[in-house]
């Protein structure tokens, strides 16, 4: 195995690749994990979950009708995600088939820029263009046989193989050549079980995350989010979703309400109302009272939350 030594060529490999593994490993392994960890992520009925993501970029994505087929399985969609974001980045990390982790990176970070970053004008303003490049170094070199376990294992099968045309020891050396083997393919399903059950276990724990529904305040419609008389027109209220997610409420007419989920299409930060449209503090996103993005980095538009008037009362649906 190769191995990381001070004489080493700074600009080898050997030293230039090893940064580029942590980060890029690293990355993707607690992407994966803060997805099976997030209570909204395998929620259908939360704006924040993967299912309203995948709708949302359906529409505007080059690939909306495999878009649409994902959304249809968003569980099963939403899982294969998250473990092969945590897949991809503990095998980077680990130096484990390397070259493969990083195409699985690839595949991953154009399919991230072909859905949710494809609308981010400019384009390099968008992180998964990016991404999907720095993978390409690792896609080429591999991981140099630095701090690699595929070159422990490598090693390890070139010692324990015998030499074609050696002659046999007797019994002895076959012996020791079928416990080789015997241990060998123990060691296999070892791991494949402990990958069965972290995959199992990690499947029970994001499916336990879902918050289960929130009772409605009667049979006909949702909680009250405000009285009517209480919105003055062209102004705006601030609101909480039964998930916890912030929202405003928009009276732009006097017989129009429109309400939308506050949170940024970019990066989740919660947006300000400034009249007539919205404003993310956190990277300068704009929205017009519509919710659709008029200027900064947001991909797509708020989320429109259905609400309707109720006996003076403005209701969620």
């Amino acid at each position: 195995m190769t191995r990381l030594r001070l004489d080493s060529p700074r600009r080898s490999p050997v030293w230039v690749l090893l940064p580029l593994r942590a980060f890029l490993g690293g990355t993707f392994a607690y992407a994966g994990l803060s997805k099976l960890l997030d209570t909204h992520y395998l929620d259908d009925t939360s704006p924040l979950g993967v299912h309203a993501q995948m709708v949302s970029a359906a529409a505007t994505s080059p690939i909306g009708p495999l878009v649409s087929l994902a959304a249809d399985h968003a569980t099963v969609a939403g899982l294969a995600i998250a473990f092969g974001e945590i897949a991809v980045g503990l095998a980077t990390l680990l130096g484990l088939f390397t070259r493969l982790a990083a195409l699985g990176g690839v595949l991953l970070s154009l399919s991230f820029f072909l859905t949710v970053s494809w609308t981010t004008r400019p384009y390099y303003v968008g992180a998964d263009i990016v991404f999907a490049f720095a993978w390409t170094p690792l896609l080429i070199a591999g991981d140099a046989g630095v701090l690699s376990l595929s070159a422990r294992l490598r090693a390890r099968v070139r010692h324990g193989a015998r030499p074609a045309g050696a002659p046999h020891a007797g019994g002895r050396r076959d012996s020791a050549g079928r416990r080789r083997a015997a241990h060998g393919a123990a060691e296999r399903s070892d791991r494949g079980g402990a990958t069965a059950a972290g995959v199992t276990a990690g499947s029970v724990l994001a499916l336990a995350q879902r918050p289960a529904g929130s009772p409605a305040d009667s049979v006909s419609h949702g909680p009250v989010i405000a009285a009517v008389d209480d919105i003055a027109v062209g102004s705006s209220k601030s609101f909480t979703m039964p998930s916890g997610t912030p929202a405003h409420l928009l009276r732009p007419a006097p017989d129009t309400f429109l309400a939308f989920n506050a949170t940024c299409s970019h990066q989740g930060c919660p947006v300000s109302y400034i009249g007539p449209g919205f404003r993310c503090p956190c990277h300068g996103a704009t929205y017009d009272e519509n919710g659709q993005v008029i200027g900064g980095p947001a991909p797509a538009p708020l989320i429109k939350i259905p609400i309707k008037v109720v006996e003076g009362q403005v209701v969620l649906t």
